[in-house]
């Protein structure tokens, strides 16, 4: 009997989740509950005026190279980094090229996932959907959860005093539209993620002052990386991850830090984390600037609300503002199922690998994407899924005691509150050893020594997850020889001379002797 699987969502983590479930010959349905395809990446407009919101110019975070399906990679005449319009497009192709769009029921939400009383020995669920204000009851052998975490923002007023005495206008982030809403205004945006960085910069062009505050600090880097190359192509390379997993921590960190503090000094920005961890940056290209020329200053933790002013700790002095914006991030939340399913207690979930309640008699629901890699989500949701497939078939059994991931992360200097946040490489090559995809650079070097190197020293992309194993993809070994040329085809648009230089042989040399020490000393 063929397992019938019910995926809750169809952005980026659904459509990869419905894959993988026709991979593994599983009758797999997904529900949406919006009209079409995409998730966050298919932003509607502001429904009062027509006009886009600010997200229909969110630009990725992560290259095209690095963030793509395993086996389906970007066209080349995309650019670096994708507008949202973009990507929305490379996932509407995905869905086409893999038949998935007739497993999807558009505008039918979840209303609850629960337990069937035989679940002990069956493992089913009870699935409750409604389209057209008509109820519907399924049964289904599995469940994956793909609605994401960015639904239900947290806002804690109780942590500013002094907010109810305040008269001006405050909102969540996720209720921003339009920057016109800070025209000739005061605004301050309490928050340092990216979000907050965001919306601060877009503030500046029509705000009369813009404030950032920030409590922690945070390490700010710019998509474009050594000599002029995207910057996770460099940073998450095998053998960068090897330096930072091996050396001391003081050292990583201290080498770490000293490269984030090459673009600008962070200390003489006002934007130093408070602890010298290379915690989760956030991507901007525009923030220095904007402070060097006075459109944005940074202020520390908000102290208390005044009726039209707010004190910050540190500061005596009072600043006059007329708008608040709250960049305080989400709450995990899963209204369809019932609380004892997935246990989230202080923004943690309960999973054993991020992804399967660590209490259930069956391995039967899993949850994708609840993590906050330093690097590209998407492929690491797409290793998730493959994985969870193959435990659905029954071709990878859970190990027998199952035990949330509650780490402390040395080299990145989080308190997994931050639970989320990972090492997407480590990660991903975790879930590829459970089910036999992870690349053998070690038997590699001997018998495709080109590719090894290529492997170890350039971009982890996620091709290299689609050369052995389930799922084995032909082109793989292709994709990852041409993934620099993919890279600079939209860039390169004039012709130039190039010059020769003994250098490039030089290093490939260098780099070979490196890699073989690599493998001597215990890689």
């Amino acid at each position: 009997v063929t397992m019938r699987v019910a995926v809750v969502g169809a952005g980026v983590s659904g459509l990869t989740a419905i894959k993988c479930c026709l991979d593994e010959g599983l009758k797999v349905t997904c529900f949406e509950r919006s009209q079409d395809i995409g998730g966050l990446w298919r932003y509607t407009e502001n429904i009062e005026d027509g006009r886009p919101s600010l997200y229909t110019s969110v630009v990725s975070n992560t290259s095209k190279e690095m963030s793509a399906f395993s086996d389906f990679p970007y066209p080349e005449d995309f650019p670096v980094f994708l507008p949202h319009a973009r990507l929305l497009e490379y996932l509407r192709r995905y869905a086409e090229r893999f038949a998935l769009r007739q497993r999807i029921q558009l505008e039918t939400t979840v209303l609850s996932v629960r337990k069937r009383p035989d679940f002990a020995t069956t493992g089913q669920w009870d699935v409750v959907t409604e389209a057209g204000g008509k109820r519907t009851s399924h049964v289904f052998d599995a469940v994956m959860v793909c609605s994401g975490n960015f639904w239900e923002p947290s806002l804690p007023l109780h942590a500013f005093p002094g907010i109810e005495k305040f008269q001006g206008k405050y909102f969540h982030s996720r209720q921003y539209k339009h920057p016109d809403v800070f025209q000739g205004k005061r605004v301050l945006v309490v928050g340092m993620g990216n979000s907050g960085v965001d919306i601060a910069v877009e503030a500046s062009r029509v705000a009369a002052k813009v404030t950032l505050s920030t409590g922690q600090g945070a390490w700010v880097i710019s998509r474009v990386f050594d000599h002029g190359y995207p910057w996770d192509m460099v940073f998450n390379t095998r053998f960068m991850s090897l330096l930072r997993n091996n050396l001391p921590g003081p050292l990583a960190r201290g080498l770490i830090s000293h490269r984030v503090n090459q673009w600008f000094n962070h200390e003489n920005y006002g934007l130093q984390p408070k602890k010298r961890y290379f915690s989760e940056p956030v991507l901007n290209d525009d923030l220095p600037s904007y402070i060097i020329t006075g459109k944005i200053t940074i202020k520390p933790g908000v102290k208390e609300f005044k009726e039209n002013s707010v004190v910050f700790y540190s500061c005596p002095e009072e600043e006059p503002i007329d708008i608040v914006v709250f960049c305080t991030g989400y709450n995990v939340s899963f209204p369809f199922l019932e609380e004892a399913d997935v246990k989230v207690e202080n923004k943690h979930a309960s999973l054993y690998k991020y992804v399967f309640p660590t209490h259930l008699q069956r391995p039967t629901l899993a949850v994708l994407g609840l993590i906050k890699p330093l690097g590209a989500i998407m492929p690491v949701i797409e290793m998730q899924a493959r994985w969870v497939t193959r435990v659905f078939k029954g071709r990878r059994l859970m190990p027998v005691s199952l035990h949330p991931i509650f780490s402390n992360s040395l080299r990145f200097g989080l308190l997994f509150d931050e639970v989320l946040k990972t090492d997407c490489l480590v990660y991903s090559d975790e879930l590829a050893s459970f089910i036999g995809a992870k690349p053998n650079v070690l038997a590699l070097l001997f018998s495709d020594p080109k590719l090894a190197f290529t492997i170890f020293f350039g971009p982890c992309t996620p091709y290299q997850f689609r050369l052995r194993g389930p799922g084995r993809w032909d082109g793989a070994r292709q994709a990852i020889f041409t993934q620099w040329d993919r890279m600079l085809k939209p860039m390169r648009t004039r012709v130039t001379s190039r010059s020769s230089s003994v250098w490039p042989s030089l290093l490939t040399v260098f780099g070979f002797l490196l890699l073989v020490a690599a493998v001597v000393f215990g890689f």
